[in-house]
């Protein structure tokens, strides 16, 4: 798997490289800054880019916009955004366009080498892997007149564990149940906010962004 690395701290830059190639992963670039992610994405073509959020000039939202045009030019380009602080709004940025593959740890989840690379693999895979901690944090939040509110505690759960990016194996697993209720939690999560079948998006992902929007 072919992998390009956009971060503009070098010690973290060449970490990141050295993890990722002891893992078996193909470090095609490692850069400091977007335009030079830009240019490695289009000359190397990778199957993930690992970015970081706050990027100069400003280190603001340089990553994330820079992560947006990367799966523009090269549609089906997976991406794995770290950042050093929980922003949703940054999440729902990458995920808005309802494809799928893409990420948003906390950079502290790079130093758990086995998790770091599971959320790899899985947006790779055309999955999605959101922060627990950002997960944990959007359920702090109130709602007033929200659609989730129809949902009961269990499919807050299994909402809260398909925003990480869990399959349903991995769900049913997590909660101790079978693939089937999860199949059937699901569903009527689906049925309650009047997500219906469609070719243009993928449900799953719907669902994510109205639990990471509200």
């Amino acid at each position: 798997m072919r992998i390009v690395i956009a971060e503009d701290d070098a010690l973290l830059r060449e970490g990141l490289a050295l993890l990722l190639g002891g893992e078996g992963f193909e470090v095609a670039a490692a850069v400091p800054n977007p335009s030079e992610f830009l240019l490695a994405v289009q000359e190397h073509r990778p199957d993930v880019a690992v970015v970081d959020v706050r990027m100069p000039p400003t280190h603001t939202d340089e990553g994330i916009r820079a992560a947006v045009e990367a799966r523009r030019v090269r549609p089906g380009l997976a991406v794995l955004v770290l950042s050093a602080y929980v922003e949703q709004a940054f999440a729902t940025d990458l995920l808005a366009d309802g494809v799928g593959g893409v990420g948003y740890l906390l950079k502290e989840r790079v130093g758990r080498v086995e998790e770091f690379v599971e959320a790899l693999h899985r947006v790779a895979g055309g999955g999605t892997a959101i922060d627990p901690e950002v997960v944990a944090q959007l359920f702090t939040r109130s709602r007033q007149d929200d659609p989730l509110d129809r949902l009961t505690a269990r499919e807050r759960q299994v909402l809260a564990l398909m925003a990480e990016g869990l399959g349903n194996v991995a769900i049913a697993s997590r909660l101790v149940v079978t693939d089937g209720a999860v199949h059937k939690h699901i569903r009527s999560i689906f049925a309650k906010l009047d997500l219906a079948p469609t070719d243009q998006l993928d449900r799953r992902v719907a669902a994510v962004l109205r639990h990471l929007n509200a």
